[in-house]
């Protein structure tokens, strides 16, 4: 059965990749530059930072001239000379930043990864691979970061090289937060209202848990099954997600649910009953009003109908005495 060395794990296993969001602004911006949306071609660059030991700060990329074949993943080529100009100049603005990896766009690993991984050896002695996945429709955390690692066989046959899976994480500094913050106001949709966008981050919360019970599911199933080896370390953290789940056969804590519910109920009715009164008084105020300003137009009316009705009678009578003038004159 293949394992791998225990100088190698005992290295990667407190190793924690940390990404910052300007590489991944960086690579979705040269995916989108370089590759049609209906394309499933991937884009290659170089990842630049700090490899402390323990922890490696992913701060910046830059993309690289990449061609390989869709039918033959042996057939690709990738300009070595420009990673090396390219992490010149680089180092002439940052001197700090050194070359410790590279990144593809995936989604998943390809055949020609642990060649690529190699010739970038050439200027890193422990390259780093991060996948990023750039699909809008994905879910978590779109980082998977790999380090490349010898197995050794128990026949004493010859070793292989494979990759081994590190954690990763996003993080970024006070300005690469404030700036993340300000293109998140501009891009957000004015139309929405705040109601809308809640429940759509919550129910894009609740699918990416589906997503990581569904692996666990099929990791469960793969081991009883024998197509998967146990992972002590796995096992162990599922333990501890069991361990922390609420015994919800205990009475107490079904009685503290209920209660806990009936309260934010008892305040959706309230408040829905308090929105109810104020429409029924809006409405009637609103009423009133409106039979108000009917009343007065209509006294106004009756008003202008006896003035008009005045005029006539003082235009009649002064026609009755012109007539009577004009027969006393006769006379």
């Amino acid at each position: 059965m293949p394992a791998t060395t225990t100088e190698q794990l005992a290295t990667l296993q407190n190793t924690t990749v940390v990404v910052h969001p300007l590489v991944l602004l960086s690579v979705a911006d040269h995916h989108a530059r370089s590759v049609s949306r209906t394309s499933h071609k991937r884009v290659i660059g170089a990842l630049l930072g700090q490899d402390n030991g323990k922890i490696i700060n992913v701060a910046n990329s830059f993309g690289i001239p990449f061609e390989e074949d869709d039918k033959d993943s042996k057939s690709w080529f990738l300009d070595h000379n420009y990673v090396q100009e390219m992490y010149d100049m680089f180092r002439k603005v940052n001197a700090k930043e050194r070359l410790i990896g590279w990144y593809h766009t995936g989604p998943k690993l390809r055949a020609s990864d642990q060649e690529i991984n190699d010739l970038f050896k050439r200027f890193v002695a422990r390259p780093l691979m991060v996948i990023v996945d750039v699909r809008p429709h994905t879910v978590g955390i779109p980082t998977d970061a790999y380090f490349a690692v010898d197995e050794i066989k128990d026949d004493g046959t010859e070793t292989l090289k494979t990759f081994v899976h590190v954690p990763s994480a996003i993080e970024g500094e006070e300005a690469e937060e404030i700036g993340v913050e300000h293109l998140l106001r501009d891009i957000k949709d004015s139309t929405t209202t705040t109601l809308a966008t809640r429940v759509a981050e919550q129910l894009a919360s609740l699918r990416g848990l589906q997503s990581r019970l569904s692996d666990i599911q099929k990791y469960l199933v793969d081991v009883s099954q024998g197509v998967m080896p146990v992972d002590h370390k796995i096992v162990y953290h599922l333990q501890d997600v069991f361990n922390l789940l609420p015994d919800l056969g205990d009475r107490t804590l079904r009685e503290s649910f209920a209660s806990s519910t009936n309260d934010a109920l008892l305040v959706i009715y309230l408040s829905s009953l308090l929105r109810a009164v104020i429409a029924l008084h809006a409405l009637v105020d609103n009423k009133a009003t409106v039979g108000q300003a009917e009343l007065e137009e209509g006294k106004g009316d009756e008003k202008a109908k006896e003035k008009k009705d005045e005029k006539k009678d003082e235009k009649k009578e002064e026609e009755k005495e012109k007539e009577a003038e004009t027969e006393t004159g006769k006379e």
